[in-house]
């Protein structure tokens, strides 16, 4: 057997949300900064992103890592994210991912109770806090970069739906955030793929008549997701919310989304229902929760910002070798409309 590329993987998934994480055979990978690298990976090794993330190896809810060397003094490991439309500046799911990975794999030494790490991604440093027992970690507790709000309460023409108020706020990524009882949605499971459809839409319309620039970085993505709210309600005393992230082409976050929470952390504390210190319970389609608190305040440009600190857990699921045979015809993967909703 002779294979024309082989990656190390480990399979994990962060509270329901696959994040493969791609610990050898990617080779070396430009730049000085986890930007720079994203940006490289973009431009000259994406087949390594549709190896992985497309059919027949990969699916639509599958996302990946790549462990790279970082050259920040602070920093103890860096990872680019792979997604299947793009490459993110920062994931939160992922970077729990990559946390647990790393340690209950020996790539880094863990040290029980808790090992402290700082992790480089795209975004920047992401200082995560392991609680770590019998060589598995039980929690990750990252403290984001900066999270602010591009738009508050504007109003978008959409398509078949009218005027929808709608929020954008950057956590990592940048997301249409809108209201889900405005829209006729509970965030209940059966609604998953309405919510999809109804999510392209809005990213779309968003887009188009919601321009956002990152200050000081022309080169981050703009507006690629969008996050459907529900209403805060208290449970003994703790702020929970509901909420569902859809992920472009056109799927279901299946964590709470840490850089969507992160969104909404900056766009709760702008209407003035969420303080510095205080903790939301954000809940995912699925049931599954992170633990999101409000560390400090910030600015980014001309934005308040507020500074995210989002918890959850990772569980790894499988060790293994991914290859690509020279004669497999399906080099660069593919996708069906069935289950993309958008083709690549």
């Amino acid at each position: 057997m002779r294979w024309s590329r082989v990656l190390s993987v480990v399979d994990s998934h962060c509270e329901g949300e696959i994040g493969r994480v791609i610990t050898g055979g990617v080779g070396p990978v430009r730049g000085d900064t986890m930007f720079d690298k994203k940006l490289y990976l973009e431009r000259h090794l994406d087949d390594i992103r549709k190896m992985v993330l497309f059919e027949p190896r990969g699916a639509v809810w599958h996302n990946a890592n790549i462990l790279l060397p970082s050259n920040h003094p602070e920093a103890d490991m860096g990872f680019c994210i792979l997604e299947t439309t793009e490459y993110p500046a920062m994931s939160g799911s992922n970077t729990i991912c990559v946390a647990t990975v790393v340690l209950e794999t020996g790539i880094l030494p863990m040290r029980e109770p808790v090992t402290e790490l700082v992790l480089e991604a795209p975004a920047g440093l992401i200082r995560v806090r392991c609680e770590c027992r019998d060589g598995k970690v039980l929690s990750v507790r990252l403290v984001n970069q900066p999270a602010f709000v591009y738009h508050r309460g504007a109003m978008v023409e959409v398509a078949g739906h009218g005027t929808v108020r709608m929020d954008v706020a950057y956590g990592g990524m940048t997301y249409a955030l809108v209201e889900a009882a405005d829209l006729g949605f509970a965030i209940e499971p059966s609604e998953a793929r309405d919510l999809c459809v109804l999510g392209q839409k809005l990213k779309a319309a968003a887009v188009e008549q919601l321009p956002v620039t990152f200050p000081g970085n022309p080169d981050m993505p703009g507006i690629t997701n969008t996050e459907f709210m529900g209403p805060l309600r208290r449970e003994n005393g703790q702020l929970v919310a509901r909420n569902t992230v859809v992920v472009s082409p056109g799927r279901c976050d299946r964590s709470p989304c840490g850089t969507g929470s992160s969104a909404r952390l900056a766009l709760l504390h702008a209407r003035g229902d969420m303080a510095v210190g205080q903790t939301l319970i954000h809940e995912s389609i699925t049931g599954s929760r992170f633990s999101c608190t409000i560390d400090g305040l910030a600015t980014v440009g001309p934005h308040p910002a507020v500074i995210p600190a989002i918890a959850g857990q990772a569980w790894v699921t499988g060790l293994y070798q991914m290859g690509m045979a020279p004669t497999d015809p399906y080099q660069h993967g593919f996708t069906l409309s069935d289950t993309w909703m958008e083709t690549a």
